[in-house]
């Protein structure tokens, strides 16, 4: 028994007790909250069989482990397989508010207690700062307010400050309990807004658990006006009343007049001017009907302004304004006074009626016309609208006119059928009669048409929407807009002009020319393309392009693993450039070790972002990539007529994602090839040859048209695309159809009376161009120089004809004859016939310009220098002559014998395994007559 208790002390004195820890987190954060274990060496071994370990919140069981089985609440997560090093933590995935409390963990191997420590956890929500937008009235008591919402736990600590300097010193407020659980509070300022407030930079600085905020702003401060009241005299009781209010010394511009007569609101026009002092000034008149003015009574002019609770007003009483005498009684001389008077106001209202109905006239006439409105958005490709509102009483009279920059603008637009749709007659003078008596007219400029031809004006579309009647007073109004396409090599930098006058008159009312306009076009972004890099195999660039944006500027950021690359990881973009129709393209690379990537679950991808896209663009792209190898194109061995297949090998790439197209490449051509894609091609594969490479065969079963076999310079294209190319990777394949020639079974030879012996053969048909080698010789062969000619049979096959003339001599040259010219240029037939047709009789004749005496085969060496030389002259003159080659043949044991001539050639061909030989020998009977 005292053994047990003694081990049992032992024991408790090795555990490690741990004092209460705090952890503070933010909402929504992921927390670990540590429970480490130092087990004694004594236990050796641990097994996971014999630990029992348990978390518990306030009580409440929250994790266990018992048995090698856990047990745990939703939201906590612990590592098992790390019991045995110690480490029993345990992980909030979610913090939140009511996760908080008093965490406990115990741990116990084979029932005795090793550890027990606790952990206070608690959400630590820094607050959000906000001012709202408020209007503070000059030397007037007002108060400020700032919130501060979202924060856990309380208090907040709020101080004011003017210019850095602090105008309220920290005071504490405990914030009320929203539904979400976390606080909102408000702190106060109340002060004298000055003069000198006006451009002042006022803050709230809040402070929370050890952390400070501060929102800067400045004031909106409003100056209230001073208010006068007066009225137009009036010389009759009965006419209608003019009142007008005098609105000074007020701030900001913005600011509403009201007329009230005994409480009843009236309505009202506008005129602002500013002081000289920065604040504004406005008089409103208001007429008052004869049935107003009888009624009397108090008269208020009530000035609002953004902040003023209570609106400043101006009042009088009419009868004050408008004092009333009783009616006059007037005298006999009185009377005639005025019955004169009368007469003479009719004289000059007479006189004048006509330049007041000239007047009215041209006010009738008079246009207000606004400024061009442009759509918030001009996207290349995308319609867009430009439109001017004209308003007036006689707008069905007004012609618009629209202008690019000053080049006129003709619709382009209209059909046959859009036409008779909308009733109007278009004519080359480019003046359309639209309804209402309308006319938009484009006169011919002498700068001559928008563009070069009406294929390339681009889109535009005229639109006329009115007259509508704006008011009863009989304004009408008129919108007039146009509708176009942008175009970048167009619209860019320029600007829409309108011009509007009245039809037949030359003047021009009005003038509006609009803003200039940025024209958006979204970037094309291709996917992320991964190479290695030639100067470090151990790093691997990625690049990622855009292409066909509008305007130039563009941001590109790349991540990795959640987390955005340093700067010093990615090369700097490629600085845009346009191409021939204004888009701009882009490129952006960053560099990664490969050992990252080829672990395969690197997550890697790029943000693309651009003033045209409303979301940014994304790339990504996960593990290694290897750039595949292509063979070349291999053909099926097959007859002309029988269909045959061409293959093409893709060997080490990764990833297995590959695509082969086959395309058909005619004679001379090297672009748009992508309209002639054959169909039919296959690919056996990818498989797997190595953990990260793979292997694939594309082939195309195919038969040769009657076209193609015609195009001799033709082909096929094998195009292999893979992720890692940044171009794709094509063999080419060219259209040659290999027939085997016809061979004649023997040389045909003919002999000329000097020795000279012309030998030939005749192929036809093949293809390509069999190769020929003649040689001549006794026992031993020699090279012989030939001449072939290819010309078209009667048959319309091609034939070839190979011509080699030889003159055979049993005597050894000379060291100091001429032997190397000999062999460059020989003794030459002049004689056309014998190199065309060798088989035509009399071809005797060859050597008949070759003097008598030298008939003798075996001439003396100054004689055949001489030869030599008249040969080189011969030939300089006649370049096409027949080259003839010299054999010596050696003589034999006896004088009497010699060896006996052999010419051979040897033909080779693609078709032809082995090459094939044709020999002639010359006959005994003409050896023995010949000696």
């Amino acid at each position: 028994m005292r053994c047990k208790v003694l081990v049992y002390v032992v024991l408790l004195a090795l555990i490690k007790h741990v004092f209460p820890s705090e952890i503070q987190a933010s909402p929504n954060s992921r927390v670990i909250l540590p429970c480490n274990v130092t087990f004694p060496p004594s236990l050796g071994q641990i097994d996971n069989s014999l630990i029992k370990a348990g978390w518990t919140r306030n009580g409440s069981d929250v994790a266990s482990f018992s048995q090698a089985v856990e047990q745990k609440q939703e939201g906590f997560s612990w590592d098992t397989g790390d019991f045995v090093n110690g480490d029993f933590s345990l992980t909030i995935l979610r913090a939140s508010l009511d996760l908080q409390g008093v965490y406990e963990c115990t741990v116990s191997y084979n029932s005795i207690m090793q550890h027990s420590s606790n952990t206070t956890f608690s959400i630590l929500a820094s607050p959000v700062l906000s001012v709202p937008q408020q209007w503070v009235v000059l030397e007037t008591e007002s108060q400020l307010k700032c919130n501060a919402g979202g924060f856990y736990p309380p208090p907040v600590t709020f101080s004011w400050t003017r210019d850095g300097q602090v105008i309220q010193p920290p005071y504490n407020v405990e914030g009320e309990l929203t539904a979400d659980g976390y606080y909102m509070a408000v702190g106060n300022l109340t002060f004298f807004p000055s003069r000198e407030d006006q451009n002042m930079t006022f803050g709230c600085k809040v402070s929370h658990s050890g952390s400070h905020q501060e929102l800067d702003f400045q004031l909106n401060i409003t100056y209230q006006p001073f208010v006068r009241l007066s009225v137009v005299p009036s010389r009759s009781d009965s006419s209608p009343l003019t009142l007008y209010c005098d609105v000074e010394s007020f701030y900001p511009e913005e600011v509403s007049v009201s007329w009230l007569q005994n409480g009843t609101v009236l309505p009202e026009t506008v005129n602002v001017d500013q002081n000289p002092d920065g604040t504004f000034r406005t008089r409103r008149y208001y007429t008052l009907s004869a049935a107003q003015r009888e009624q009397g009574g108090k008269l208020e002019c009530a000035v609002n302004q953004p902040g003023v609770v209570h609106p400043v007003s101006g009042t009088a009483f009419l009868e004050k304004l408008d004092p009333r005498d009783e009616a006059p009684v007037l005298t006999k001389a009185a009377k005639a006074s005025v019955a004169m008077m009368c007469i003479s106001i009719v004289l000059v209202f007479l006189l004048c009626f006509g330049f007041s109905w000239r007047r009215r006239d041209e006010k009738q006439k008079s246009l207000n016309v606004s400024g061009i409105i442009l759509p918030p958005r001009v996207t290349v490709g995308q319609k867009g609208r430009v439109s001017v509102s004209i308003e007036g009483r006689r707008v069905d009279r007004v012609q618009a006119v629209w202008f690019l920059n000053d080049t006129p603008i003709t619709d382009t637009s209209l059909t046959e059928a859009s036409k008779s749709n909308f009733n109007c007659l278009y004519n080359p003078l480019t003046t359309i009669h639209l309804p209402y008596g309308l006319t938009l007219t484009s006169p011919v400029s002498e700068k001559g048409r928008l563009l070069p031809s009406r294929e390339e004006m681009g889109y535009y579309k005229l639109h006329t929407q009115g007259p509508l009647h704006s008011s009863g007073s009989g304004v009408q109004q008129l919108i007039a807009s146009l509708t176009f396409i942008p175009q970048i090599s167009i619209h860019k930098g320029a600007v829409f002009k309108c011009q509007v006058s009245y039809l037949g008159k030359d003047k021009i009312v009005a003038e509006r020319v609009s803003e200039k306009f940025t024209i958006l076009s979204a970037p094309e972004v291709s996917e992320i393309q991964l190479a290695e890099t030639p100067s470090d195999p151990d790093v691997i660039s990625m690049t990622v392009r855009a292409s066909h944006f509008h305007p130039d500027v563009i941001t590109f950021r790349w991540f990795c693993e959640g987390s955005e690359l340093s700067p010093v990881a990615s090369q700097a973009s490629s600085s845009p450039r346009p191409n021939s129709e204004g888009f701009f393209s882009a490129s952006s690379q960053c560099k990664l070790p490969r050992s990252e990537l080829e672990r395969g679950g690197t997550k890697v991808w790029v943000s693309v972002h651009h003033i045209a896209l409303k979301q940014p663009v994304t790339r990504e792209t996960r593990g290694f990539i290897k750039s595949p190898r292509v063979s070349d194109i291999i053909r099926s061995i097959s007859t002309p007529d029988q269909p045959f297949t061409l293959g093409c090998e893709i060997t080490d790439f990764y990833p297995p994602n590959v695509s082969v197209t086959w395309l058909k490449l005619r004679e001379g051509e090297r672009d748009d090839r992508e309209d002639e894609v054959i169909e039919g091609g296959e690919m056996w594969g990818p498989v797997q040859t190595q953990p990260r490479l793979y292997r694939a065969t594309a082939t195309l079963r195919r038969r040769a048209t009657n076209e193609e076999k015609k195009e001799r310079g033709g082909g096929i294209i094998c195009r292999v695309e893979h992720c890692s190319l940044t171009e794709p990777i094509e063999r080419y394949w060219r259209n040659v159809d290999i027939v085997a020639p016809s061979i004649p079974s023997s040389i045909s030879v003919c002999w000329s009376s000097e020795g000279v012996g012309v030998f030939s053969l005749l192929l036809k048909g093949g293809h390509p161009k069999a190769k020929l080698v003649w040689a001549a010789g006794g026992a031993a062969l020699s090279p012989l120089v030939s001449n072939e000619t290819e010309e078209i049979g009667d048959d319309g096959q091609r034939e070839m004809k190979s011509l080699c003339a030889l003159e055979r001599s049993t005597s050894m040259p000379s060291p100091t004859s001429k032997q190397p010219e000999r062999q460059k240029n020989g003794h030459a037939i002049k004689t056309k016939a014998a190199v065309t047709d060798p088989d035509t009789e009399g071809i005797e004749y060859i050597d008949e310009k070759v003097d008598g005496e030298n008939n003798n085969i075996d001439r003396d060496e100054e004689t055949k220098s001489e030869l030599d030389e008249d040969s080189d002259k011969d030939t300089d003159e006649e370049p096409g002559g027949l080259y003839i080659n010299k054999v010596n043949l050696r003589q034999g044991a006896r004088e009497s014998e010699r060896s006996r001539l052999r010419v051979s050639v040897e033909i080779t061909h693609p078709t032809l395994r082995l090459p094939v030989y044709r020999t002639w020998t010359e006959p005994n009977e003409e050896n023995s007559s010949t000696a």
